[in-house]
């Protein structure tokens, strides 16, 4: 089943009353206990990829695997770059495979927030992509795993709130009401009175990160005040080292296989629960149904060069291209070649794959696309025949 834009998702959960689980996936267990408890659930759920991970040699690798699980899931799914800080990571982010960017710049004064926030949103809303911003400032619990955070929370200001949305045109907002990333030796203590002001004020989805650690009453009224969106990790690393170490006790000597064998099965119990408290179990035909479905568009373009023109000066060309074009956002990979027949026509092709078909209408006003073309490709092109192809 194709990716569903994450806005529409989160859209239909605001207004039908129930939160849609955003899950960090580390590692392929993660991955494969998250869709397995989503498909079993029949809920529609968000993987997330924190900022962190683009730092790792093998995040390339991950994404893939990330978006071959998600496409052949049944039930909808978005993929969300979790905790960007800045406009790079948010384009790394959509070039790899996301369809959604979170920008934190909540540490920021206001003014510099709206204005880091308002320029990923426009640049990701160009790529069809859904964006989160942030208001107010979620702490990480202490490194000793104390009963206070390491930092002091800043919470979200309702008016703040309503100017931050209106003027940055986010989709979803995270907020700050007493929850903190990690967890914390007793219960968070939660400011449901502001929470329901800052939903009065914004009107759109809400946020909640540091779900690990809260009560059941406390995540309905979560939901019951406009979140729906909950951000939850913690407690699923927790489930998995303890699935290790309890197979670590029953096999001394057990290998990896057999000592990690229980991770993806206490993972998805884990997040079946949560689905269900949530409400988000039941609805993926529902989402199906009523949100867009996220569609890649591939576009070929064949071309001929003068018989006399020297291939290398050729092969240059379409090296320059390829640099200039790969960089621009919303494209996530740009292939040039040649044709095997020697004898045939339209030697030369270019293949660029674009996250959307707002990307792709985007790219055709792009100054590099347009200056390339109109100075470097056309002038040298006898014959240009371009082909957008969307994937049935």
């Amino acid at each position: 089943m194709p990716l569903t834009h994450m806005a529409d998702m989160l859209n239909h959960a605001y207004r039908h009353g129930y939160a849609v689980g955003a899950f960090n996936v580390s590692n392929f267990d993660f991955l494969e206990g998250v869709l397995a408890a989503a498909e079993t659930c029949r809920a529609p759920v968000i993987l997330n990829i924190p900022e962190s991970h683009l730092k790792h040699d093998n995040f390339e690798m991950l994404m893939a695997a990330i978006v071959t699980g998600a496409r052949r899931a049944t039930v909808p799914v978005a993929i969300s770059l979790d905790h960007g800080t800045n406009m790079e990571t948010a384009v790394r982010g959509i070039k790899a495979g996301c369809n959604a960017v979170m920008i934190d710049a909540s540490a920021l004064p206001l003014d510099e927030n709206l204005r880091c926030t308002k320029t990923v949103v426009e640049m990701a809303h160009a790529c069809g992509a859904a964006v989160e911003g942030e208001l107010g400032y979620v702490p990480w619990v202490a490194s000793d795993g104390g009963e206070k955070p390491a930092e002091e929370i800043a919470y979200t200001l309702p008016a703040e709130a309503k100017a931050f949305v209106e003027r940055t045109g986010v989709d979803c907002l995270a907020v700050s009401i007493g929850t903190i990333h990690g967890l914390l030796h007793g219960t968070p203590k939660l400011d449901i009175t502001r929470l329901n002001k800052i939903n009065e004020a914004v009107g759109i989805p809400l946020v909640i990160h540091g779900g690990t650690g809260l009560t059941d009453d406390q995540f309905r009224k979560l939901v019951a005040h406009g979140v729906a969106k909950i951000n939850y990790y913690t407690a699923l690393t927790d489930v998995a080292g303890t699935s290790i170490r309890t197979q670590l006790q029953n096999h001394p000597n057990g290998s990896y296989p057999q000592l990690t064998s229980g991770v993806r099965d206490a993972i998805s119990n884990q997040i079946e629960r949560m689905m269900r408290l949530w409400g988000s179990g039941g609805r993926a035909a529902e989402v199906l149904q009523r949100c867009r479905v996220w569609q890649e568009v591939e576009q070929i373009a064949f071309y001929e060069v003068p018989e006399n023109m020297d291939e290398a000066q050729v092969v240059a060309i379409m090296h320059r291209g390829q640099a200039a074009l790969s960089a621009t956002p919303g494209i996530r990979k740009v292939r040039t070649g040649k044709s095997q027949q020697p004898d045939g026509h339209y030697r030369y092709y270019w293949i660029i794959r674009f996250a959307s078909q707002e990307a792709a209408d985007r790219y055709r006003a792009q100054p590099s696309h347009l200056q390339f073309a109109d100075k470097t490709l056309r002038p040298i092109s006898t014959e240009l025949h371009t082909i957008d192809y969307i994937a049935i």
